[in-house]
């Protein structure tokens, strides 16, 4: 007698509506994940566009548009990239803002297509930088004349500039000289200028100099009260660690960023040695700490024993 053969078992079919729900969670999530990355891109958008405007108002530059589009900032420089001073100055206003508009290792790739060499874009930032806080008036603008005699003049110190610029003098160089001479003779006399300005400064060092050994000796015959002295001992130690700080902050980080971009330019890595000189900077600390037994303090720096005093004046303050 033939076995009948088992008819195949057939799953029955999902409910449409769990179907449905399945597919909208999904799309909902799918949402959700392209509104986060719309925010994200938005808020990275919105602080690179305040940190452009900030420089552009910092040197005072003028946004083409009032946009931060680096490609018409760089039409804007191209537009002004002529010999006059107010030119130059408007150059190197737009390659700072320019500089900052770009992404790390595009910047050198815009100053190949405006043909700009990177030691000249620089002198052209510098220019726009010593000059951003002096008033440009027509006078001052007529006497310096060329970019030749504008860069020949970044050699001069702020304090000069703005002399020259409110009183028409510094020091024996005056606005004619500089309206009169050529490149050459405006270089010798800026160089005199200079060393007249250093002579001047080295004299009021050693003044100081003399004033503060003066000081010095007076305490040794009545010294301070412990607690004067102790103040005055922190303000120092305070002097030298800002100082330190600021050179690390500004002008390490800065060689560390302008080495980033020529290695990515050169496709080279410094990365090695950078790490080496920021090893020797920890070690550095890591002996302080040592030598004097500091603490390790975490959070806002605060001392266990000055955050004590705090709590305490604080719970004083509240039980009054």
């Amino acid at each position: 007698m033939a076995t009948r053969g088992r008819k195949p078992t057939i799953a029955p079919a999902a409910e449409p509506e769990v179907l449905d729900a399945a597919a909208e969670q999904h799309t909902a999530q799918a949402l959700a994940a392209v509104r986060q990355d719309a925010t994200a891109q938005a808020l990275a958008v919105s602080q690179h566009d305040a940190a452009v405007r900030a420089v552009a108002a910092q040197v005072g530059y003028q946004l083409p548009a009032d946009c931060t589009d680096p490609d018409l900032i760089q039409r804007d420089i191209s537009a002004n990239m002529r010999r006059s001073v107010e030119a130059c100055l408007e150059v190197g206003r737009g390659l700072t803002v320019l500089k900052q508009a770009c992404q790390h290792g595009q910047f050198i790739a815009r100053l190949e297509v405006l043909g700009l060499d990177r030691y000249v874009a620089a002198r052209f930032i510098q220019a726009a930088t010593k000059f951003s806080n002096v008033p440009m008036s027509a006078h001052l603008t007529q006497a310096i004349g060329t970019q030749s005699k504008l860069l020949e003049m970044l050699v001069l110190d702020d304090e000069q500039i703005e002399d020259l610029a409110l009183t028409g003098q510094t020091g024996e160089l005056s606005l004619d000289d500089v309206a009169t001479m050529s490149v050459k003779e405006l270089r010798a006399k800026l160089r005199d200028a200079r060393a007249e300005n250093k002579a001047q400064a080295e004299l009021l060092a050693e003044k100081n100099a003399d004033l503060d050994e003066m000081r010095a000796k007076s305490k040794l015959i009545n010294p301070p009260p412990p607690d004067e002295r102790r103040a005055e001992l922190l303000q120092e130690v305070s002097t030298h660690v800002n100082t330190a700080l600021g050179m690390l902050n500004g002008a390490v980080t800065q060689s560390f960023a302008v080495l980033a971009d020529h290695d990515a330019i050169a496709g080279q890595d410094s990365l090695q040695i950078m790490g080496g000189y920021v090893a020797q900077l920890q070690q550095a600390i890591l002996q302080l700490r040592e030598m004097f037994d500091l603490p390790d303090i975490v959070g806002d720096g605060t001392p266990e024993w000055m955050r004590a005093t705090a709590d305490d004046a604080d719970l004083a303050a509240a039980e009054a």
